[in-house]
């Protein structure tokens, strides 16, 4: 039998109820399929930071790196603990470190939702790009304080970075309906974007079997309200992509459903998993938390496991219970409840 070792980090907010609930629900699916999910559970958060002055320890990368996987439930605590220092302080060290370069966000209605788009049948997968980008972090600031003061922050995009989301995106699209569509604004931005769909063009060459269409974010973004259902595959950068799976996530019906992926595609440090919906503080502890999210982000841990059955059947589970109006609108259905509707639908009990 399989064992594989996770990191729990439920870190903040409702983070810890859903993490807890997806747990629930993995283990069901292990015990179904026949492998164990082994879980250390680490309390870096924004509480963390306010006992230690930091958001995780000094060696917690390399605490993390032999784990097979993290399992992330949310960061965040703004009236406390600002929000760049959240986010600087844990996710994006941890995305950079494990060259989690690929950031997968699926984006489709489930059964029994109702999304706010007359369209119907759409099934998106938005790939962004993890590590470099907007979100490089190089930058700084001079004069504080004064009426001169100058703030600038550089984009970074190298060709590396740049070639391999791209080839990534162009490798999901041939295995589902052989369509990329790449988002840029290189009508403004002269040099980065230009870049990109410069390389997008060469590597299409690549792949004569995936059709390409490049699009400006801002039609993009009106696309994906009036069209989803001509998008496929979608490849945008660190910025573009973060802004395009909150509008997915909208028309799927809501953050409750924002399930994402952070890969290392060689495998050669731990992938991490988290729903996107943010910790949610007001409603931390009441049991009232959507674990959907968090739930499909953990069969998108089981598929990078390998257990593809097993990530199947949770997905199918999903829409088992959602199917039935189970967790398909804000406040309708208890956290237990909606994990204890998984359960049932994976033919166990919570």
């Amino acid at each position: 039998m399989n064992t594989y070792q996770i990191a729990l980090i439920p870190g903040d907010g409702i983070g810890i109820d859903v993490i807890d609930a997806a747990m629930v629900v993995m283990n069901a699916a292990a015990g179904r399929h026949r492998f164990a999910l082994e879980t250390q559970r680490f309390p870096w958060s924004c509480d963390h930071y306010l006992k230690t002055g930091a958001m995780m320890p000094e060696d917690g990368i390399e605490t993390l790196r032999p784990f097979d996987a993290i399992f992330l439930g949310a960061v965040g605590w703004p009236a406390t603990v600002p929000d760049a220092v959240s986010l600087h302080g844990l996710l994006l060290p941890i995305r950079k470190a494990f060259n989690q370069y690929a950031n997968i966000r699926p984006h489709r209605l489930l059964a029994g939702v109702e999304g706010p788009l007359k369209a119907e049948g759409f099934d998106i997968l938005c790939i962004r790009e993890n590590t470099e980008g907007e979100y490089s972090g190089a930058g700084g600031r001079v004069h504080q304080g004064r009426d001169n003061e100058v703030a600038v922050e550089t984009s970074i995009f190298t060709r590396e970075g740049v070639e391999r989301i791209l080839r990534f995106g162009f490798e999901q699209a041939r295995a589902r309906r052989r369509h990329l569509t790449s988002v840029t604004k290189s009508n403004a931005q002269k040099y980065s974007m230009v870049f990109w769909d410069e390389i997008t063009r060469e590597l299409a060459a690549d792949y004569p079997d995936v059709t390409v269409s490049h699009m400006h974010i801002d039609a993009m973004a009106a696309k994906m309200v009036m069209n989803p259902q001509d998008l496929d595959v979608v490849v945008a950068s660190n910025l573009f992509g973060d802004i395009l799976t909150d509008l997915g996530a909208a028309i799927q019906g809501g953050l409750g459903f924002a399930a994402s992926a952070n890969i290392c595609p060689d495998r050669s440090a731990p992938s991490m998993f988290e729903p996107v919906h943010g910790s949610a503080p007001d409603i931390a502890g009441k049991n009232i938390a959507n674990p959907i999210a968090a739930i499909w982000s953990g069969a998108q841990m089981l598929d990078h496991l390998g257990e593809t059955g097993a990530a199947a059947d949770v997905l199918s589970a999903i829409e088992g219970a959602t199917r039935q109006g189970i967790g398909t609108r804000p406040g309708r259905n208890s956290t237990v409840e909606i994990t204890a509707a998984v359960v049932a639908a994976l033919g166990g009990r919570a």
